[in-house]
Parts: structure tokens; sequence; C-alpha cells
């Protein structure tokens, strides 16, 4: 069921949280080089939603492969440990704005556009 709200934000953890981000959750496995829980802002870290590990290494490697790695992550998605934390993301966005946060720097081909078009499919 689509949502009647803005769709998803993504953004990097280090950027400062704007009034209209509604919840902000960090989608990382590790949490952010230098950040304290109080600078980051963030309602919520589901590390259960990020990719594997051997994936993120991969595609930072070469962010050519982009394509490639959205093919695999979402394969990851539906492992039983992901496709839950991507429910319960489902469910924050169904309850208003979301901001979706990242330490990359490459938010655009990133896990988070990913996930933000996951949350807009309903």
């Amino acid at each position: 069921m689509a949502t009647k709200h803005a769709p998803p934000r993504i953004r990097r953890v280090y950027d400062a949280p704007e009034g209209d981000d509604g919840t902000r959750v960090l989608v990382d496995r590790i949490w952010p080089r230098g950040m304290t829980k109080e600078k980051a802002h963030v309602d919520e870290w589901l590390k259960a939603i990020a990719p594997s590990d051997e994936l993120r290494h991969w595609l930072h490697a070469d962010f050519d492969r982009y394509p490639d790695f959205v093919k695999r992550y979402r394969a990851e998605l539906a492992d039983h440990e992901r496709a839950t934390a991507l429910a319960h993301l489902r469910a924050l966005y169904e309850q208003g704005p979301l901001t979706l946060v990242t330490s990359t720097k490459e938010v655009q081909r990133s896990h988070l556009t990913v996930l933000a078009e996951e949350l807009e499919r309903g």
C-alpha cells in the first residue's frame, strides 16, 4: 500500500538534521567513525538491514558496479534477518516522514537508494 507522504529521504549521517527529516534511521552495519550518538541525531540504528560486509566491500572497490550491486542487495533483502528489518522500516515509513542515513560518501550509489525504492513500492 502506498503512503500519502513524501518519499523517504536519504542523507549522510554527518549532515546536520533538518526539521522535516521525521524519523531518522541509521542503516549501516558499523557505527559512523567519529560520530557520537548525540551528533548523529538518529532515532534508530537498524544495522540488520545493511548489505553484507562482502557486498559492501565489493561495491566500494568499484562504484561502476552499482547496477550489479542493486541486484545482489535486493537478493540479500530476501533473507530472513533483512526481510524482518525491511518490514520494520516499512512500518516506520507508514507512520510518517522517514530519513535513511549512512556514513558512505556515495549516497546516490548506495544501499539507501535501494531501500528508498523498496519502501516506495510498498
